[in-house]
């Protein structure tokens, strides 16, 4: 998995409609609801608000809205970019303002997809590098176990008490 570092912006033109595309690190869902809130507002005349998030590593949580785009059309493909590049912990929001000319479900599925794709592909991403912290009780007599497992794993030992056992 990875995250994102920086916000990253695209933008797409198909068959005059507009979509402009807004990647989003995000640590949880108030945090990308106060993102989506500040683009909405810096485009209120826009025709739709479509978008995808994904958070917590440990257990990802996803979801996708439409905002008023035939179901599956717009937030599931943005979704699914997300899910390709496999990212978590960020929110991707499109933008669209209508061109005139009808795309279709498939146009849509497209448009939405590739304006999502192109703000994934200039992004700045980081690989989430996975951390257990693990508490173990041990007799003495398996010291020498434990640190075989230590340099074996390259676990790092955070903190150590000796007691009795």
């Amino acid at each position: 998995m990875k995250r994102v570092l920086t916000n990253t912006q695209s933008s797409l033109q198909e068959k005059g409609s507009k979509f402009l595309g807004y990647l989003l690190p995000v640590e949880n869902q108030d945090d990308f609801d106060e993102s989506l809130a500040s683009i909405k507002s810096k485009y209120p005349d826009a025709t739709h608000h479509c978008y995808g998030w994904r958070l917590n590593p440990a257990k990802p949580e996803e979801f996708a809205q439409d905002d008023g785009e035939p179901g599956g059309a717009a937030g599931l493909p943005i979704l699914n970019q997300l899910k390709s590049f496999e990212v978590i912990n960020a929110g991707l929001v499109v933008v669209r303002y209508y061109g005139g000319t009808n795309l279709g479900k498939s146009g849509l599925i497209k448009a939405y997809g590739t304006a999502a794709e192109l703000c994934l592909q200039k992004a700045d991403l980081k690989p989430i590098e996975v951390i257990w912290k693990v508490a173990i009780t041990y007799p003495y007599a398996e010291q020498n176990t434990i640190e075989k497992l230590i340099y074996q794993y390259t676990l790092k030992e955070l903190d150590a008490s000796y007691t009795e056992k």
